[in-house]
């Protein structure tokens, strides 16, 4: 499932101040079960946002609609009708969700109130682990079900590479968690399957950039897992 997080409230305040009125468009699918933009998220963020214009005396006032999903054209046809009364339109769904709304309603100006980080897993409450980068080239059947882009930090799609000590990658010692080797892990998975053969074979090579496996604490869990994340 699709992760985000919020963006720095300043940022998504500079996107809109100079607006009268503002539509905050939630997500009910992704971005709704990673507790980052769905009904409550869009609430939340419309208070903070409606206070503080009003502190600083200026007009700019928010409303809320949450869709069942922002990536698919016929949730939005519902917001034709709203979406027309307003200056402009925040979204909290995912990017592939912002940009069909751009899309949809391209005379009005669409601001991501978002990032959007990975394609993960459900470890606790607000807690979301990056499994898959959407690389277009799946090789989890050849290595046992680890995803090589995603977990090691080259993406190598042939290793381990020369960095690995004691199942350990070399940026083991620099990163705030423990990062074992994601070929020693394929090793191992692929051994107990008796299926060793498959790290044997070689798969056309890519290049990657910032690669190291990130984990996605929503905003306020982060004193709850402050120690461990």
């Amino acid at each position: 499932m699709v992760k985000i997080e919020r963006k720095p409230f300043e940022e998504i305040k500079s996107f809109i101040k100079n607006y009268n009125k503002v539509l905050n468009i939630g997500c009910g699918g992704c971005a709704s079960v990673c507790l980052g933009g769905g009904q409550k998220e869009v609430n939340a963020l419309n208070i903070e946002l409606n206070e503080t214009f009003k502190a600083e005396g200026l007009r700019t006032r928010m409303d809320g609609y949450t869709v069942e999903r922002a990536c698919n054209l016929r949730y939005l046809v519902e917001l034709e009708e709203t979406a027309a009364d307003y200056d402009c339109i925040i979204s909290m769904a995912c990017g592939a969700g912002i940009q069909l709304l751009a899309e949809k309603f391209s005379n009005i100006p669409i601001f991501p109130a978002v990032n959007t980080i990975a394609i993960g897993i459900d470890r606790d409450i607000g807690v979301y682990e990056e499994k898959c980068r959407a690389c277009g080239n799946c090789v989890l059947g050849y290595t046992g079900g680890i995803c090589p882009v995603t977990r090691c930090a080259k993406s190598l799609f042939n290793g381990p590479c020369g960095g690995v000590s004691n199942g350990k990658c070399e940026l083991d010692s620099y990163a705030p968690y423990d990062i074992t080797c994601a070929w020693c892990d394929i090793y191992e998975r692929l051994k107990k399957q008796n299926r060793l053969e498959d790290i044997l074979k070689i798969h056309q090579h890519a290049e990657w950039e910032n690669q190291l496996q990130r984990t996605i604490v929503q905003e306020p869990y982060r004193n709850r897992y402050c120690e461990k994340y």
